[in-house]
C-alpha cells in the first residue's frame, strides 16, 4: 500500500474505534436475530404480504426464501431516474427466477439540481438528502425484508439512500444504476454559449437550444458532476456490480446487469450462499477507496460532505484533513468535463472503471482486501461486463487507455495530485477543487465584492462594476442559513471575467459542487456566517488572498479593525411554501457544518 493511503486509513480506524465498535455491535445483534419477519405477529405478516401473489405469499410465510425490498427514487421529470419506471417489475421477476420475492419497500423524493439551479427550490436540495435518508429507513423498518435494492443516481439521492441503508446495516444491499444519456453537444460548447448569453451576445432561444442539445434524453447528465461522481464512488466502494455505472439506459447490457443485480442480492442474504451485509461492505478501507477514486478523477466537491455523513452513519469518522492529505498523494489520471473536454461516455469508452481500478490498485492506492457485492476482493472490479452470445460475462478490462487525453496511467498523470485542496486561514476552512483551474489562476489576491444572494451579481456585472480583479464573496449561504444552495448561476459571469484577463475567485459558505470549473472557488466555508464565521464581517473592497497552492485563505484586514466590526445580519429565507414551511425551517436549523457532513441531527439515529 502507498504509505500515505495506509497512514490515513490507520488514522481513520483509530479515530473511529469506539463509534465503529458500537455500530458493529448493533449490526451483529440484528443479524443474529435471524429472519426478522419471523417475529411479526400473524396480523403484521398478513398486512405485509396481502397484495402479493399466492406463490409469493407462500414463499414469505415459509421464511426460507428471501424477500427483497426495492427502494426507488423514480420520477419521470428527472432524466437520470426516468428509466427506473420499469425497473421494479424487471427486478421482481429476476428475484422470482431464483426462488425469491421482491416488493417495493419505499419511494423517496428525487429533486433535480439542474432544474432548481438559481431558483428558490435549490435551498431545499441539501435538506432533501436527510428526507431521503429518513424515507429509506422508514421503508425498511417493517422487518419484512432480507435485503434491498437501492435505485438512485443523482446528487443528494445516493448519499441519502446510503445513509438510510446503513441504519439497517445487517441487510445486504446493492445499488442499481440506470446509466448516462448518450452524448449531446460537447459540454465545452454548452459552457461557451452560456457565457455568450451572460454577455448579451446570444438570445434566450439560442441558449435553450444549446441546453436542450446537451440534456436531450433519459439518463444521467454526461458531465462529471455529483451524479456521475456518486456512481463512480459506489462502484469503487463495492456497492454496485463491476462495470455497471456508465452503461447507457437503452443498451441491452443494461437490462442484463439489472437482472443480475437482483439475483446477486438474493445470494447475499442469510438465505443465500454469500451473506454480505452492507454494514460490513462499508468500512474504513472502502471509504478510503471511494475518496481515492474521486480524487484520482477530479470528482465532485459535494462528496466532501456526503462521504463524511455516510461514513458517520456506519460509525466511521472522516474529516477534510483526510481528503486533503490523500489528495496530495493521489495523482489525477482522468480528465472528464469540467476537468477536460470529454464526457462520461468518453471516459467509459476509453477504458472506464476497470482501467481506473486496475491502475489505482497496482499503484497501491486502493485497498484490495475488502468485501464487495460481487464477492471478496476489489480486483474483481478490474473486469468489465459484456454480452457474449446473449449471456452476461465479465472479461478483463483495458490494460492500456484507448484515449490518453481522457484516461492515463498513474506513472504518467495529468497532474501529481488529486486537485482537491483544504484552504485554511482567519476566514475559516474551505475546500477548493483545482483540477479544472489552470496554474496561472490558482492564486488570487484581490478586493472583495460582497453579495448575499447570487442573483445580485448579474446587475453588478451588467453595470460594468466587475471589470477588475476581485474575489466575489457570497455570504449567508450556509446550511443553517438557507440550506446551502449550489451557486452555479455565478459561473458564466466569473468565467467571462477570467477570460477578459482579470484575476477572479469565489468565496462562499454555500456550494458549487461537481460542476466547479475553471474559476478558483473556495466553497463550503465553515464556520458559516450564521455561526459567527468571519465571512459575515467581510466588506466591499477588503483584500482577500485565495491561494490554492499553499492552502491559504486570508482576509487581509487588521485584527483590531476586524474586532471592531459588527457582523452583517444573515437574511434567513424559507423556500418551502404553505404547510411545509415550518417543517423545512426546522430541518434547516438542525443541519450541522459541512465539515461534519452537514447532517441533520434529528433526521436519523447516528448510532444505528
Amino acid at each position: 500500500m502507498h504509505s500515505v493511503v495506509q497512514t490515513v486509513t490507520d488514522r481513520i480506524i483509530a479515530r473511529s474505534q469506539a463509534s465503529r465498535a458500537q455500530y458493529l455491535a448493533a449490526l451483529d445483534e440484528a443479524k443474529n436475530s435471524g429472519v426478522h419477519r419471523s417475529s411479526l405477529s400473524c396480523g403484521n405478516l398478513a398486512h405485509g404480504f396481502a397484495a402479493c401473489k399466492p406463490d409469493e405469499k407462500q414463499s414469505i410465510k415459509a421464511l426460507t426464501k428471501a424477500n427483497i425490498g426495492i427502494v426507488t427514487a423514480f420520477n419521470d421529470m428527472l432524466s437520470a431516474h426516468q428509466p427506473y419506471e420499469t425497473y421494479p417489475d424487471l427486478l421482481k421477476k429476476a428475484c422470482n427466477d431464483v426462488g425469491s420475492v421482491a416488493q417495493v419497500a419505499a419511494g423517496v423524493p428525487a429533486m433535480c439540481d439542474g432544474v432548481t439551479q438559481g431558483q428558490p427550490g435549490m435551498e431545499l436540495s441539501l435538506l432533501s438528502r436527510e428526507v431521503i435518508a429518513m424515507s429509506t429507513a422508514v421503508g425498511l423498518s417493517h422487518n419484512m425484508f432480507d435485503g434491498a435494492l437501492l435505485l438512485g443516481i443523482c446528487d443528494k439521492i445516493v448519499p441519502g439512500l446510503l445513509i438510510g441503508a446503513l441504519s439497517f446495516g445487517h441487510l445486504p444491499m446493492l445499488f442499481v444504476p440506470a446509466g448516462p444519456m448518450k452524448s449531446g453537444i460537447p459540454n465545452k460548447e454548452k459552457a461557451r454559449i452560456r457565457q455568450q448569453f451572460a454577455q448579451g451576445k446570444v438570445d434566450r432561444n439560442a441558449l435553450l437550444e444549446a441546453e436542450s442539445a446537451s440534456y436531450h434524453s433519459a439518463g444521467t447528465c454526461t458531465f462529471y458532476g455529483t451524479a456521475n461522481s456518486n456512481q463512480l464512488m459506489l462502484e469503487v466502494m463495492g456497492l454496485q456490480l463491476p462495470g455497471s455505472s456508465f452503461v447507457n439506459p437503452d443498451d441491452p447490457l443494461r437490462e442484463e446487469l439489472n437482472k443480475t443485480a437482483a439475483k446477486q442480492v438474493c445470494r447475499l442474504t442469510q438465505m443465500g450462499t454469500q451473506y454480505t451485509p452492507i454494514g460490513e461492505v462499508v468500512n474504513e478501507k472502502s471509504i478510503v477507496n471511494g475518496i481515492v477514486a474521486l480524487l484520482a478523477t477530479g470528482g465532485s466537491t459535494n462528496l466532501t460532505m456526503h462521504i463524511v455523513a455516510a461514513a458517520r452513519a456506519a460509525g466511521i469518522i472522516v474529516n477534510w484533513d483526510d481528503f486533503s492529505e490523500l489528495s496530495d498523494a493521489v495523482p489525477l489520471i482522468a480528465r472528464v468535463y469540467p476537468n477536460g473536454h470529454a464526457d462520461i461516455n468518453h471516459f467509459h469508452a476509453a477504458g472506464g472503471m476497470a482501467f481506473l481500478v486496475r491502475e489505482l490498485l497496482d499503484a497501491g492506492l486502493l485497498h484490495e482486501d475488502v468485501n464487495t457485492v460481487a464477492g471478496y476482493g476489489l480486483r474483481k472490479y478490474t473486469q468489465e461486463p459484456r454480452l457474449i452470445d446473449g449471456e452476461l460475462t465479465w472479461v478483463d478490462g483495458q490494460v492500456d487507455s484507448l484515449d490518453a487525453e481522457v484516461l492515463t496511467k498513474v506513472s504518467e498523470p495529468f497532474q501529481a495530485n488529486g486537485g482537491l485542496k483544504l484552504l485554511k486561514g482567519n476566514l475559516g476552512r474551505a475546500v477548493i477543487k483545482v483540477s479544472a483551474v489552470q496554474e496561472q489562476h490558482r492564486i488570487v489576491e484581490a478586493p472583495a465584492v460582497v453579495i448575499d444572494d447570487q442573483n445580485k451579481l448579474d446587475a453588478i456585472f451588467k453595470a460594468g462594476e466587475l471589470d477588475k480583479d476581485c474575489v466575489v464573496v457570497v455570504k449567508g449561504q450556509g446550511p443553517k442559513a438557507v440550506g446551502m444552495p449550489e451557486l452555479h448561476k455565478l459561473t458564466p459571469i466569473l468565467g467571462t471575467l477570467q477570460d477578459r484577463g482579470f484575476k477572479v475567485a469565489l468565496l462562499t459558505d454555500g456550494r458549487m459542487s461537481g460542476a466547479s470549473g475553471k474559476v478558483p472557488a473556495a466553497i463550503h466555508l465553515t464556520p458559516e456566517a450564521l455561526d459567527g464565521g468571519l465571512i459575515a464581517k467581510v466588506q466591499n473592497g477588503d483584500m482577500i488572498r485565495v491561494d490554492a497552492k499553499t492552502g491559504e485563505l486570508t482576509l487581509l484586514v487588521s485584527e483590531p479593525e476586524i474586532a471592531a466590526r459588527e457582523p452583517e445580519k444573515v437574511d434567513l429565507r424559507s423556500t418551502s411554501y404553505g404547510m411545509g414551511r415550518e417543517l423545512f425551517g426546522a430541518l434547516r436549523s438542525n443541519l450541522s457544518s459541512p465539515e461534519t457532513g452537514a447532517r441533520c441531527t434529528s433526521a436519523i439515529d447516528e448510532n444505528y
